[in-house]
């Protein structure tokens, strides 16, 4: 795909990048390579082949759920400034 000036500038435009008049003809070229090598990649077969996320198959690491440190709602609240029936009070401010 060959992209213009005119092209080049509206693109400019919506992505609100302001690119000086003698770069346009740069910047097309460089667009158009960029849209040529995607027209490439759409020619690949990628049938059978499931999508991923990321090209080395790696798992995030879990750790135990469990609970370590609740139960402690006094101490918590001792910090509290205000505290009502135990939880935390809080001046009103939608009318």
């Amino acid at each position: 795909m060959s992209l213009d000036k005119s092209a080049v500038r509206t693109i400019a435009d919506l992505a609100r990048i302001r690119v000086p008049e003698e770069d346009l003809d740069h910047l097309a070229g460089e667009l158009s390579n960029i849209l040529t090598f995607i027209e490439q990649l759409s020619e690949v077969d990628t049938d059978g082949v499931a999508p991923m996320s990321s090209v080395a198959a790696v798992g995030l690491p879990l750790r135990a759920d469990s609970v370590t440190d609740g139960g402690q709602a006094d101490a918590v609240l001792a910090n509290a400034p205000d505290k009502a029936e135990g939880f935390f009070s809080v001046p009103k401010v939608v009318e």
